[in-house]
């Protein structure tokens, strides 16, 4: 069993659509780490109330070898339980809300381990088109204002976290993988290995997360993607089942985002969007 001193807590603060999924199965290919997805999920394990894609690993379903076996605890720190299940040391995170992430760095900390925080950003208009994309009866409006308060909840988060971090883009890490990756080893104090940038062809277990990028890792780990529990909309197959396997940089947005919403977005968000794109 790993000691509790060796653990080491990745959390993820930022919005939802920023590419969390992708960085965390990224971390999650090195030797010692281990991706659990959105974390908080545990809670769901074994409750046949909740939807079985939110209780169930979102690659293997319920016959995961890892979650079907797995229930939380909560007398005991949380990821301290996960290393000791999965034998890995580093344990990844990429659930983004802040009551959750505070009351987990503190649980880790108490317990003699270390947390460490992510902020993932990622252009807004970017993130405003996928969520258009997945909810299209919502009104482009609120979804523009939803990104912003996220935005501030989570810099204010990073701001006042007192341990290691580190702010990364989505565009970055999309484009030069390799050096973003390794600032994030360097964080960590964990080696780099080379195929953290072949995420695809390591096995995963995630809760929670993007369907699209656990679709690719999907498409490398299943002979038929079908026998994979993670499934594909209508309006996003098309682009995964068509794409590379590699890490490449999504930018639809700037043909998806209706002119309106893109002119309602720079009105609402544009000062605000500046701190975070990227080379757009």
């Amino acid at each position: 069993m790993n000691r509790v001193d060796e653990l080491k807590a990745v959390l993820m603060c930022g919005a939802g659509h920023s590419g969390s999924t992708l960085l965390g199965m990224i971390l999650g290919s090195h030797s010692q780490a281990f991706y659990a997805g959105e974390g908080a999920k545990v809670r769901n394990l074994g409750d046949e109330k909740k939807p079985l894609r939110k209780r169930v690993c979102k690659i293997c379903g319920e016959g995961c070898e890892v979650w079907a076996g797995f229930r939380w605890d909560r007398e005991r720190p949380l990821y301290e339980q996960i290393s000791a299940h999965v034998h890995r040391t580093v344990i990844i995170d990429s659930t983004k809300d802040e009551a959750w992430i505070e009351a987990r760095a503190a649980e880790m900390n108490q317990a003699g381990g270390q947390a460490f925080l992510l902020f993932l950003t990622r252009d807004g208009r970017a993130v405003v088109n996928s969520r258009i994309r997945k909810y299209p009866d919502r009104g482009a409006e609120a979804q523009i204002l939803q990104w912003m308060g996220k935005m501030a909840l989570s810099k204010a988060l990073f701001d006042r976290f007192e341990g290691p971090k580190l702010q990364i883009s989505y565009e970055n890490l999309s484009t030069r993988t390799e050096a973003e990756v390794r600032r994030v080893c360097d964080l960590l104090q964990i080696g780099f290995e080379p195929a953290m940038l072949r995420f695809a062809e390591q096995s995963h277990h995630v809760l929670g997360g993007n369907s699209g990028t656990q679709f690719i890792a999907a498409k490398t780990r299943f002979d038929d993607p079908d026998e994979a529990f993670v499934s594909l909309t209508d309006r996003t197959s098309a682009y995964y089942e068509n794409h590379s396997g590699g890490i490449e940089l999504d930018l639809r947005w700037k043909q998806e985002l209706d002119p309106a919403h893109l002119a309602l977005f720079e009105d609402l968000a544009g000062s605000l969007n500046a701190q975070f794109c990227v080379g757009a």
